[in-house]
Parts: structure tokens; C-alpha cells; sequence
């Protein structure tokens, strides 16, 4: 019973709670609602209190900045307004100028063509007055028009050539006297550093024998052994009444050396029959192959020269059994290798280039007794086999004026190739050829006109001319020596160079009786 009512009291007393705390929560609830809404009122007003003055504060400066444009674009107009004046002020002036120019050239003109109108016409007269003046002038002279600018072009002429042959002494003499003294400099000091010798070795074909019983043994029974001999090198041995010597003939230089050397080695063993020249010229082959590989690489080593196709340093081996003149083709290829080089030195030229053409000018000499054709085309045609450069193939076809020089190291080989064999005593020359040189050099000089007599002297080195005087006067022998020249130089082969000197003399012979 207790329970109960301790339960009932105890519900009434939190209802009562639970009653009086709403109702406190609802006072102080809606007093602070009231007192938030005060604020956002007031928070409203302020806010729109400020944006009515920053409304009012852009407004001002947009006017402002409105009017501050237009002010800047008034401006503006107003100057392009002004310069626009200006422009069509100074066109107006223009075409004012332009205007009064016009009518002055249309004044000029018309004034030029007035006095063209009178310069034909005076024209007209004056040709009229020339035509009249020529005809008396004829008629005085008794020569028609023709005639007289014939004599005065023969009189003009006269003048010129005396004059030209004047001028040519004076610069053909300055020219030589200059080009003689540089020449001289660069030849002498490449001589002077080339100290190669005057005279070099020729190819000996003939084999000494220890007695003149050893003929009748290289001929051998029934001439077995001299036909195996010429069999196998391909060289016709000439035993005839020689004392103790036998004579090696033939055109190939190799296989004259190769049968020298085999007979000098079967003289020394002694044993001569087939069998044994047989081995004898197989050795012989082996050593002149050895001598020529040798021979070429040392051609080169003296030059300087390095990259050779092995095949082109065979052949400058060969070479070494040719002659050309009596002087040695290899000696005469390094010979010209050292002067062309050393000249395009002096000169500022490439030196490599021109000591490879030197070295390689006469190359086709090595085989031009097997294949057809001048030593030049086949130098030419055995260059390109073995690759060389067209600038070195130039220099060694242009050496004989065969084929025009492209590059100045050309003219130094074709140079250096003429110094080397002009040298004293570098060159045999047989007497026959000698005398027809001779014969033929002073038959070219007495063939030409106005030429009375002519002597070749100095070895043929030079050639004096005696002139007609009745044909040739002092101005001409200038034009006589120079057309003698050239036809020396287009129809004569000479080493060097040849000197033309042309004499004229007038003799006046008078007695008194």
C-alpha cells in the first residue's frame, strides 16, 4: 500500500517538473527569439544603409570615368581632325607644284621639239654642204672617196704598228726582264736543293766473257743452248766477232735485264745446258721482280710519297731499266718529283700533289713497249685503273703539251719535266737526229716571209735571222721574230727552249770615181 503511493507521488511530482521546465523554456525561448530578430532588423538596415552609399559612390565615379573618357576622345578627334587638315593642305600643294611642273614640261617640250624641227633641217644642209665640199675635194685631189680612206687607213696603220711594236719592246722587255729574274730565283734555288746527278746510268745490254772459248758454250750442240736462252726471255743474243763479249737485244728492258742476269750467272757456274738455264732464268726472274718491288718503294721513300696503289709501285720499279736519251726514267721521274715539288713550294702551291704527278709523269713508259699508244694515254689510262686523282692524271697528261694544264701544278711538272732532261749531259742524242733538229729548225725560219738567211747556233738553242731590209723595217722584225717563234713552237720537238734573234741591216755602197 506504501508502494503504491511512494510510486503515485513520485509520477506527480516529474509531471509537475517536467510542467514547469517548459514553461520556463518557453519564456526565456521566446525572449531571445525576439532579441535575434532585433538584430537581423538592425544588421538589414546597416547593410542596406552601406550599399546605398557605395551605390551612390560607384555612380559618382562611373560619371566621372564617363566623362574623363569623353573628354580624352574629343580630344583626340580633335587632333586627327586637325591632322587631316594638315594632310589635305599639303596634297593641295602638291598638286598645285605638280600642276605648274606639268605645264612647264609641256612648254619645254613643245620649245624641244621646235629645235629638233631646226636641227634637221641644218642637218639637212649640212650634209648637202659636206656632199658639195667632198665632190671639190675629189675633184682637187683627183682621188675619189675611197681611195683617199684607203691611203689614210694604210698612213693610220703605219703609225699604230710603229707604235705597237714600240710598246710591245717596252713591256715584252719589262715582262722578261721580271718573269727572268723570279724564274731564275725559283729554278735556281730548286736546282741548287735537287742535288741529283748531271749524267745518269744507262741500261747496259751487252755481258763480258771470261774468255772467247765460253761463246761456244752458251751457243751450245747444234745451238741448243742460245735457242733455250732466247726461248725462255724473249732476247736475241748477238755472239758475233766482239772479243770476249756478247750482245743482249731487245725492245722489253726487263727481259734484257733478266737475260743479262741469267747469263752472268750461268758464266760463273759454268754448267750450261737447257735444264740449267732453265732454273737459272727462274732465279733471274725472281731477283729482277725483287729488284723492281725494291727499286719503286725506295722511288717513293725519297719522295715522300706514301698511299701508292702497290701494282703503280711496280711499275716506277720498271722504270729502273728504262732509258729515254740514255738517261734512267726512274732517276729522271724523281728528279722531276724534287723540282716540281720544290717550285710549288716557292710558289705557295700544293707540294704533295705536285711531287706525285712528278713522280707519276712518265709512267706509262714502264709498259709502253707491251701496249699500244703514246706514254701519255697510257699514264693516263693506268692512273685511273688504280684510282688516282683527276687533278695528279692532269699534271701527268699535260707534261708534253699533249693535254691542256687545269691547275698551275701542271706547269710545274711540265716544267721541272723539261729542266730535267735540258740539264748538260742529261740526254744522248744521235747525230742524225741532232742534224735534222738543225736542219729542220733553220728550214722553219727560211719558209717564212721577208727572211733572207738563217743559222742555227748553239747546239740549236738559238737561231739567227738575217731579214730582208727592202721587205722588213725596224718596227716589223718585232712582229718577224714572234710569228718565227710560234711556228717553232707548233711544228719543232726540242728540250728547253730556243733563242730567235732577227738582224737587219741596210748597207749604202757608193765610188767615188
Amino acid at each position: 500500500m506504501e508502494i503504491g503511493v511512494v510510486v503515485i507521488v513520485g509520477i506527480i511530482t516529474l509531471v509537475f517538473g517536467l510542467l514547469v521546465g517548459y514553461i520556463f523554456r518557453k519564456t526565456v525561448g521566446e525572449r531571445a527569439i525576439g532579441s535575434a530578430e532585433q538584430k537581423a532588423r538592425n544588421l538589414i538596415l546597416d547593410a542596406e544603409n552601406k550599399s546605398e552609399t557605395i551605390k551612390k559612390e560607384i555612380t559618382i565615379e562611373a560619371k566621372e570615368e564617363a566623362h574623363r573618357m569623353r573628354s580624352d576622345v574629343e580630344r583626340e578627334v580633335r587632333e586627327r581632325r586637325a591632322e587631316i587638315q594638315r594632310a589635305e593642305k599639303r596634297l593641295i600643294q602638291k598638286e598645285e607644284a605638280i600642276d605648274r611642273k606639268t605645264e612647264n614640261l609641256e612648254k619645254k617640250e613643245e620649245g624641244i621639239t621646235n629645235k629638233e624641227q631646226i636641227l634637221i633641217n641644218k642637218q639637212e644642209e649640212l650634209d648637202g654642204f659636206i656632199n658639195k665640199q667632198m665632190e671639190e675635194l675629189e675633184r682637187i685631189s683627183g682621188y675619189t672617196s675611197e681611195e683617199a680612206k684607203a691611203i689614210l687607213l694604210s698612213n693610220v696603220e703605219k703609225e699604230i704598228r710603229q707604235e705597237a711594236s714600240v710598246m710591245i719592246k717596252e713591256i715584252e722587255s719589262k715582262a722578261k726582264e721580271e718573269g727572268d729574274k723570279k724564274a731564275k730565283e725559283i729554278i735556281t734555288g730548286a736546282i741548287q736543293r735537287c742535288a741529283a746527278d748531271h749524267v745518269a746510268e744507262s741500261t747496259v745490254s751487252v755481258v763480258p766473257l771470261p774468255n772467247d772459248e765460253m761463246k761456244g758454250r752458251i751457243i751450245g750442240r747444234e745451238g741448243r743452248n742460245i735457242r733455250a736462252i732466247e726461248t725462255l726471255t724473249g732476247i736475241d743474243l748477238i755472239i758475233d766477232d766482239t772479243p770476249e763479249a756478247v750482245i743482249l737485244s731487245g725492245f722489253d728492258p726487263v727481259r734484257r735485264e733478266i737475260a743479262r742476269l741469267s747469263l752472268e750467272k750461268l758464266i760463273v757456274d759454268g754448267r750450261i745446258h737447257p735444264a740449267r738455264i732453265e732454273e737459272m732464268v727462274e732465279k733471274a726472274e725472281k731477283e729482277v721482280n725483287s729488284i723492281i718491288k725494291e727499286a719503286g718503294e725506295q722511288a717513293t721513300f725519297d719522295v715522300g710519297i706514301h698511299n701508292l696503289h702497290p701494282e703503280l709501285v711496280k711499275l716506277l720499279g720498271r722504270l729502273k731499266y728504262r732509258t729515254s736519251y740514255g738517261q734512267n726514267v726512274l732517276k729522271h721521274s724523281i728528279e722531276v718529283a724534287h723540282l716540281a715539288g720544290l717550285m710549288a713550294g716557292e710558289l705557295g702551291l700544293d707540294v704533295k700533289n705536285a711531287k706525285r704527278a712528278g713522280l707519276l709523269h712518265d709512267i706509262g713508259k714502264a709498259v709502253d713497249h707491251e701496249v699500244e699508244g703514246t706514254h701519255v694515254d697510257i699514264g693516263i689510262d693506268l692512273l685511273r685503273k688504280y684510282k688516282e686523282n683527276e687533278t695528279i692524271i692532269n699534271g701527268m697528261a699535260a707534261h708534253h703539251g699533249d693535254y691542256e694544264p687545269k691547275t698551275l701544278e701542271a706547269v710545274l711538272i711540265a716544267a721541272a719535266d723539261a729542266l730535267s732532261a735540258a740539264r748538260p749531259g742529261a740526254r744522248r742524242e744521235t747525230l742524225e737526229t741532232y742534224i735534222k733538229r738543225l736542219t729542220k729548225l733553220e728550214q722553219i725560219a727560211n719558209t717564212t716571209p721577208g727572211v733572207d738567211k738563217s743559222f742555227a747556233i748553239q747546239a740549236g738553242r738559238e737561231i739567227r735571222i738575217i731579214a730582208r731590209p727592202e721587205e722588213v723595217n725596224d718596227e716589223g722584225i718585232v712582229f718577224l721574230a714572234r710569228e718565227i717563234s710560234k711556228k717553232i713552237e707548233s711544228e719543232l720537238e726540242y728540250p728547253g727552249q730556243i733563242k730567235v734573234s732577227v738582224i737587219r741591216e741596210t748597207r749604202s755602197v757608193d765610188y767615188a770615181k
